[in-house]
């Protein structure tokens, strides 16, 4: 792929998907506390609010731990309260966690806020945060299993945290490839983090070494170029296909595109499968995505064929939204109806 540092050419996509080669998980990002005020309450007048755990890989590693993979997650945390906070929640609900301790840092912090017109607004503070933080050396440090059998997932959040988090993910992923490892990469591109920064590059050099690729359809041209452009008069899942040919068509073997609410598309080799959003009354979407990528996961590594792994991510993605945490509601997939959603997204990001 044109424009992909040599180091990470092809390497990924001209390998096989074995079914059920994948023994454990391991993600390395940044943990979040969330402060959430009540679904009738404006946090501006809110007397009490409620304290969570966020952040993109923990809530992936939350999902798979649920759905019975063995998953470790592991960061750069500050050594407040909230920090223990946040590894005390993903280690009740399964996830092994593994840490460095930054004494002189503080924890992000993830705001959501109930607008008078019902929306969720969220914002961030993780400025000079302690996952923002991260090094390679941290990396080295957290004496990782990157043993065949291991799949390494990371997102395009925590690269783009800071100049030393974007060569911690590059180590990773550079450790994982020679250890034998599987990788898979989320691109979750976010332009408030990126700003007026260029990201394409970040997220194809990420991407060309990856076994897996997850993108939204609006986030395959930082994949692909000018060679691909939304067209606005396909469907939803119509563009979804169209993406994931366009990603097929530059070398990626194994991918899934989102199309929010309308669903999925699913390029494995030359398996193809879509699926269709499950309907269900939403709460808030933030963390969705994250559930959508954990279920899938969870289905590779259990050795599900194509459509099995996007029915899992669906469920898991539609279980989220139904709770106004970020991961809660992914952990509990009982009652989801099967038929096609279409509602809109309640948040403001």
């Amino acid at each position: 792929m044109s424009g992909v540092p040599s180091g990470f050419e092809g390497r990924g996509r001209a390998r096989g998907h074995a079914q059920g080669s994948i023994e454990r998980v391991v993600t390395v990002g940044e943990g979040l506390a969330v402060f959430r005020s009540g679904p009738d309450e404006q946090l501006w007048r809110a007397e009490q609010v409620t304290v969570g755990t966020g952040g993109a890989e923990a809530n992936v590693a939350m999902t798979l731990a649920h759905l019975g993979v063995p998953v470790v997650w592991a960061g750069r945390v500050a050594a407040d309260s909230l920090a223990r906070r946040v590894v005390r929640e993903l280690r009740a609900e399964g996830v092994t966690v593994r840490t460095v301790v930054d004494p002189d840092r503080p924890t992000g912090l993830l705001v959501k806020d109930v607008r008078a017109d019902g929306r969720t607004a969220v914002s961030y503070h993780r400025a000079g945060c302690a996952g923002s933080a991260l090094t390679a050396a941290d990396v080295d440090a957290l004496d990782l299993d990157l043993a065949p059998g291991t799949l390494v997932h990371v997102t395009g959040i925590t690269g783009c945290l800071s100049d030393s988090a974007a060569e911690a993910v590059r180590h990773l992923v550079t450790r994982a490839r020679e250890a034998g490892a599987l990788v898979s990469f989320d691109v979750n591109h976010r332009p408030r983090l990126w700003g007026d920064r260029p990201a394409a590059e970040a997220h194809r050099e990420l991407a060309a070494a990856a076994d897996l690729v997850v993108a939204s359809f609006d986030e395959v041209p930082f994949l692909v170029g000018p060679s691909f452009e939304v067209d606005t008069r396909a469907s939803g899942l119509e563009q979804a296909e169209l993406a994931a040919d366009a990603l097929a068509g530059a070398g990626h073997r194994h991918v899934v595109v989102t199309a929010g609410a309308a669903g999925a598309f699913a390029i494995d080799g030359g398996d193809r499968a879509l699926s269709v959003a499950h309907e269900i009354d939403v709460v808030d979407t933030v963390g969705a995505g994250d559930a959508f990528v954990g279920g899938y996961l969870a289905g590779w590594a259990r050795g599900e064929v194509l459509t099995g792994r996007l029915r899992l991510a669906s469920l898991s993605g539609a279980a989220a939204c139904r709770h106004a945490g970020d991961w809660e509601g992914a952990v509990d997939l009982d009652g989801l109806g099967e038929g096609p959603g279409s509602g809109g997204d309640p948040v403001i990001r």
